[in-house]
């Protein structure tokens, strides 16, 4: 039986990723600090034998115990609210834990594959996004410290790649969606989502115009699975190039619930990109993959989801206030 890591596991991508490689037949060995994951991700994964969690901080020494074919690298703050609040913590889990596990995939003889961003590109110059558009980030400004956290985890892959021959695959990650999102944080499609459902106003930060392209969780995870066992090393793009307006997407939102509710216009964030969409020519011709969920089918999948969820749960908010500083 192959045994495979994955850092973040009780996250959102991460839990996901654990059980198509269960199911895929692989002994699992799930790593999260629990930072801003959720055990209940992953407990229904706790009574098999072919699963084992540890409750680990990435960025200090990383020991697992015998054999290890594979480590999946999802272990980092994902959503503007988490890399705000934790600003200091989102550098370390990319250049330090990213560091520990190259290291222990070199140890190990495994191959590792880390997840990347779209944020790499930044306020993106160049539409759509391909993998040798090299972006438009501001190091020093507030999204600063996730978007340069990917591009250094980025660097040091490559180099360990280069130096010691170490096997690595690097996804960049396009908008996803899909159950076991945190809702309301900060992310377009649970914000929208939470909002709905307490029949709030939804909040627009811009004039609406800037656009997103959303990949449902299932598709993402399946193009992750086929990059991992690809033999590309250079960043591939997963998600899907289906853009559309924050306008219309709130729009769709509204359709969705049947509520009539209004859309409310609040100050564009500093650097927050006005395009994003992705060029996947590259994951067509090497994986062979592209998006096969539609967004109507997907969006009334997480519906149902956050209809499912606790009232306490839908009456938590998680405010994203880019005007106040951060603590690290």
């Amino acid at each position: 039986m192959k045994k495979i890591l994955i850092t973040g596991a009780a996250g959102f991508l991460g839990s996901h990723l654990c059980d198509r490689f269960i199911k895929e037949g692989f002994h699992v060995v799930g790593m999260d600090n629990l930072i801003t994951g959720d055990i209940k991700n992953i407990e229904h994964l706790f009574p098999l034998e072919n699963f084992e969690y540890y409750h680990h901080d990435v960025t200090k020494f990383v020991h697992v115990p015998s054999k290890l074919d594979y480590i999946l690298h999802f272990a980092s703050p994902a959503s503007p609210i988490d890399y705000l609040k934790i600003p200091i913590q989102t550098l370390k889990v990319g250049a330090l834990g990213t560091h520990n596990l190259l290291g222990l995939a070199k140890e190990k003889k495994a191959r590792i594959l880390i997840a990347s961003t779209s944020e790499i590109y930044g306020d993106p110059l160049v539409h759509p996004q391909s993998e040798d558009y090299y972006g438009n980030v501001n190091t020093i400004g507030p999204r600063g410290v996730y978007d340069e956290a990917k591009r250094f985890q980025e660097s040091i892959t490559m180099a360990y790649h280069r130096f010691h021959g170490l096997d690595t695959r690097i996804v960049r990650i396009f908008n996803t969606y899909g159950p076991r999102m945190r809702l309301n944080d900060g992310r377009v499609v649970p914000a929208f989502m939470g909002q709905a459902l307490r029949g709030d106003d939804l909040t627009i930060f811009g004039d609406g115009s800037q656009t997103r392209s959303f990949c449902y969780v299932d598709d993402q995870i399946e193009g992750i699975y086929r990059l991992l066992f690809s033999n590309f090393t250079e960043p591939v793009n997963i998600g899907n190039p289906h853009e559309i307006s924050i306008k219309e997407f709130a729009e769709e939102i509204i359709k969705l619930t049947g509520i009539n509710q209004r859309i409310i216009y609040k100050p564009l964030p500093q650097n927050d990109p006005l395009q994003r969409q992705p060029d996947i020519t590259r994951a067509k011709e090497v994986l062979g993959w592209e998006p096969k969920v539609k967004r109507e089918e997907g969006l009334k999948i997480v519906y149902d989801y956050f209809k499912s969820l606790s009232p306490e749960d839908l009456q938590k908010k998680e405010h994203r206030d880019f005007s106040q500083p951060t603590t690290p």
